[in-house]
């Protein structure tokens, strides 16, 4: 089946963000999210899920274990599992990401400050 964010599962999560499933598996998940600007979520880690991050459009803050990136459109990074981050959009338009985790991240997640 053909998924875009016109007919895949959609959420909110953190301060007005959407998110929407483009794959969900146990063993695989492919989520297309949007982050308006301002916005950022809780430092957090994931024990069991590895993540990639792929910007489609903006650009996106990322901190992971302490160490800042700078990501535009056509980047990725990766996250293995236990590293601390998060994403923000302190850049000057809405942020568009790929968030592409093996296995799934939802269930997954431990905040930390």
């Amino acid at each position: 089946m053909i998924k875009s964010i016109k007919n895949a599962e959609h959420y909110k999560w953190g301060d007005n963000c959407d998110g929407w499933h483009l794959l969900k598996t146990d063993n695989l998940s492919v989520i297309q999210e949007k982050m308006p600007l301002g916005a950022f979520e809780k430092r957090h880690f994931h024990g069991q899920a590895q993540q990639l991050f792929y910007i489609l459009s903006g650009t996106a803050t990322f901190e992971m274990d302490g160490e800042v990136f700078i990501l535009n459109a056509g980047e990725s990074i990766h996250v293995p599992k236990g590293a601390k981050h998060f994403i923000s959009n302190h850049g000057s338009a809405e942020l568009g990401f790929l968030v592409i985790s093996e296995p799934k991240s939802h269930g997954d997640r431990t905040e930390v400050s």
